[in-house]
């Protein structure tokens, strides 16, 4: 069965449709007492964290220092982990966002002042230098392969569009995450939702590809991926425990 929210976002639904499609029960997490069979989550942390015990499910999730130990050459700019304490201390403007749990909004703060007093002073946080985006795309990725993706954003505004497999841009796309998951280090869990940018560059006539984050695909947003695919991602990423690879053990959520 696919365990959500009872209330659903525009992605919950596609993807409700695709699992009755194949003759999976749909319940709200608010409905469900105990698990009669597999068991898989698409929705928060905080809820799958609660059920994942009860229900029996393992929610995969990369590592929250994962972009900033990553080579230059793939960030295409300067991220560093850190936490709410020293996110307090910026004197200049900084993009500031949490790893993986949206316990504050991911944003360009004009130094540390005005990040909200009131948040844990040890929670994890990335520090990034300010770049523009031209273009954004999220890719749902199995076992190192583009199994659907979507642009969302250009130039930071909401723009959802198919990666079509036909474009020239789409290639690019290919050879910049097989080279990402060929040859940097660290690794990604087997299912996960890695986001990519045409970053500009004022000293280059042309783009350059950039990660913009990784994300778990069980509380990512599908845009216009195919939901068909887009399940299959999100039931390895948040499927039964005693499903789980060992080379996955350690991006287990705990």
């Amino acid at each position: 069965m696919l365990v959500m929210p009872g209330r659903r976002t525009s992605t919950m639904e596609l993807l409700a449709v695709e699992a009755a499609g194949r003759g999976m029960p749909v319940l709200a997490a608010e409905e469900v007492s105990a698990a009669s069979g597999p068991a898989y989550w698409y929705g928060g942390p905080v809820a799958g964290a609660r059920l994942a015990g009860q229900l029996g499910w393992a929610l995969l999730e990369p590592a929250d220092e994962w972009l900033a130990e990553l080579p230059e050459e793939f960030t295409g700019r300067e991220v560093r982990a850190a936490t709410v304490l020293d996110a307090w201390a910026l004197q200049r403007p900084t993009f500031v966002k949490p790893p993986r749990d949206k316990s504050f909004t991911a944003g360009i703060y004009p130094d540390g002042s005005r990040l909200a007093a009131g948040l844990d002073p040890a929670t994890p946080v990335l520090l990034s230098e300010i770049v523009t985006f031209a273009a954004e795309y999220r890719l749902f990725l199995l076992d190192g392969q583009i199994v659907t993706g979507s642009r969302y954003a250009v130039f930071g505004r909401l723009d959802p569009r198919p990666l079509d497999g036909r474009e020239p841009i789409t290639a690019e796309i290919a050879e910049f995450v097989d080279r990402l998951v060929t040859t940097a280090e660290p690794a990604l869990p087997s299912a996960v939702v890695v986001d990519v940018g045409q970053l500009l560059d004022a000293y280059r006539p042309d783009h350059r590809w950039a990660v913009v984050e990784a994300n778990m695909a069980w509380f990512s947003h599908a845009y216009a991926a195919d939901p068909t695919r887009v399940l299959d991602v999100v039931m390895r990423a948040a499927g039964p425990r005693d499903r789980v690879g060992p080379a996955d053990l350690p991006f287990v959520r705990h």
